[in-house]
């Protein structure tokens, strides 16, 4: 048997590849202008959620189908039929649309099934490789996914059908994201976990060393003073305020140690916050996107890794720092 394996060759790969991406484009140019505009008319006005079943692996890919609808803000749920006649089926609304998924269109659950979704005058939507079987005739849109051949050698397992099926159901969600104007934003918004949900939503305010933590003194503070708060801070820079609480300035652990450095030790008692700071720094807002944060600290000629947070009438309100948003995943 090893031996068979291991002499197969790797071109039947690449033919069987082409033969699911031919079945692709044949569906393509089979389904109907009339019957796609009617999906997507339900889909656009559905009041409710979509509702997508089948049984095997139609119904794995009535999973990930379901996935993406939601992904793009479409509430969609995956309803085994089994479950639904056993108690399940109260999930279904008038107000939703059902999409059942069978390459047979004879699927005896799914058949089932049927009356009870028309007792609640639910809109069906079909994905089918049989369009001239029970469940075509009993869906209100039927969507062509005949295939030639499975994939498969000896042309039973399901793989050229399940493809087919998936890419129309891809297919109808992204015409669905266009049709209702979906933007980057939005889509963020369903996946605040990944980078680009990050960069789209996460912002300074998030992140910030605020409050207790916000370190601030008064321009006459020493210069041992500024040690002592950018030591205890753990965020390697100081806001300097005035009385009312307004920036001032910044001062970072860089710029203490070359004020140090640079000024004589006879005149080391005098020296204080307000010569030291970085006068009108660089700051940001607190609705400020911590990925524009990001961009402001590091696409300069000289990189900056602290930034003082402040309202519009330039109240103090905390420091974010580079660290702090590259560990986030930017």
């Amino acid at each position: 048997m090893n031996s068979l394996i291991t002499s197969i060759p790797v071109h039947q790969t690449v033919a069987l590849l082409k033969l699911e991406a031919d079945a692709i484009n044949k569906a393509a140019e089979r389904l109907q202008a009339d019957q796609l505009e009617q999906a997507l008319t339900l889909l656009t006005h559905c009041q409710g959620k979509v509702v997508l079943t089948g049984v095997g692996k139609s119904g794995i890919v009535a999973q990930k189908i379901a996935a993406t609808l939601n992904s793009i803000g479409t509430v969609s749920v995956c309803l085994h039929p089994c479950d639904a006649l056993h108690g399940d089926l109260g999930i279904v609304t008038a107000s939703d649309v059902v999409i059942l998924l069978s390459n047979s269109g004879e699927t005896e659950e799914l058949i089932q099934m049927i009356p009870h979704l028309k007792h609640r005058q639910v809109a069906m939507i079909a994905i089918l490789g049989n369009i001239r079987s029970t469940i075509a005739e009993q869906a209100n849109v039927v969507l062509d996914a005949t295939v030639d051949r499975e994939a498969c050698p000896l042309n039973l397992a399901p793989t050229t059908s399940t493809t087919v099926a998936l890419a129309i159901g891809d297919a109808l969600a992204m015409t669905l994201m266009q049709m209702r104007g979906i933007t980057p934003e939005d889509f963020a918004f369903n996946h605040p976990a990944g980078r680009l949900g990050k960069r789209l939503t996460l912002k300074v305010e998030d992140l910030m060393c605020k409050g207790c933590d916000n370190p601030i003194l008064q321009p006459q503070a020493s210069w041992i003073e500024v040690v002592s708060v950018i030591s205890q801070g753990g965020s390697g820079a100081v806001n300097i305020v005035d009385e009312t609480g307004q920036l001032m300035g910044l001062i970072t652990d860089g710029d203490l140690r070359r004020w140090v450095q640079k000024t004589n030790p006879e005149e080391l008692q005098s020296l204080n916050a307000g010569r030291i700071m970085t006068i009108d720094p660089v700051t940001v807002t607190p609705d400020t996107l911590a990925y524009d944060a990001l961009k402001l600290m590091e696409d300069r000629p000289s990189q900056i890794s602290v930034l003082p947070v402040v309202d519009l009438q330039k109240q103090c309100l905390g420091l974010i720092r580079l660290h702090d948003i590259i560990r986030i995943g930017l």
